[in-house]
């Protein structure tokens, strides 16, 4: 089994749910007491904001790859970035390390096409909604990407780094964001890709009538395959 790097703590909320669904993921496949060989450099996430709120992309990346190249010295076979928006800097990280990193959205794109999703709805930061880095590795790969109009925009960034960033799931942003995926929908979205690693705490499977895909349990699971393959 391969050793799986986590760069973590963006925020801590959904790195708990990547080391659980690992775990959980070894334990299906291998049985018995098996369990994730894992590492984790969990960053302090008020530090990541605040160069992201800034512009500050390079800090960011120098930052990242410091933390890539420490997971690699420590025996990790693979890196994550456990969140999306910080894919932004995903080829300055990968430069800083001679293992591969696992790209979140090359992965989503494989999960959306092996599902016969042509046109999906994007849910994620600000960043991740209407910035090139993210959406490009979907439309690369024949995916057309719907993402929220006017306003919507803002609110869907703003519950993420107000609320679920901090563990605040709120019933009145719930009903919001099923709003905006009901407009998706409405638009032509044949799925909802959730692109942001917090929104699993938000809307789940059950709340939507479309086929919904959560980045955190396609990283993973992209993640257990690798290093399950020997």
């Amino acid at each position: 089994m391969k050793t799986i790097g986590l760069i973590g703590g963006m925020s801590w909320e959904s790195t708990v749910t990547y080391y659980q669904l690992l775990n959980e993921g070894v334990k299906d496949a291998l049985g018995g007491l098996h369990s994730a060989k894992v590492l984790l450099y969990s960053v302090d996430f008020f530090e990541i904001e605040s160069l992201m709120s800034r512009g500050d992309w390079d800090k960011a990346a120098d930052l990242l790859g410091g933390v890539a190249a420490r997971l690699e010295n420590a025996g990790a076979d693979m890196i994550l970035i456990c969140t999306n928006t910080l894919h932004k800097v995903a080829p300055q990280v990968q430069s800083r390390t001679r293992v591969p990193l696992v790209h979140i959205a090359v992965a989503a794109a494989e999960a959306l096409t092996a599902q016969g999703i042509s046109r999906v709805g994007l849910l994620g930061t600000k960043y991740t909604m209407t910035q090139a880095f993210y959406r490009d590795k979907l439309v690369e790969r024949g995916i057309e990407v719907l993402i929220p109009e006017g306003d919507d925009i803002d609110l869907v960034n703003r519950v993420i780094f107000d609320e679920l960033c901090l563990g605040i799931v709120k019933e009145e942003s719930r009903a919001e964001y099923l709003r905006v995926i009901a407009d998706l929908q409405q638009r032509g979205a044949q799925g909802i890709l959730l692109g942001c690693t917090e929104l699993g705490l938000i809307v789940a499977r059950e709340d939507v009538s479309l086929p919904l895909f959560d980045t955190t349990e396609i990283h993973a699971k992209k993640a257990l395959a690798l290093a399950l393959t020997e």
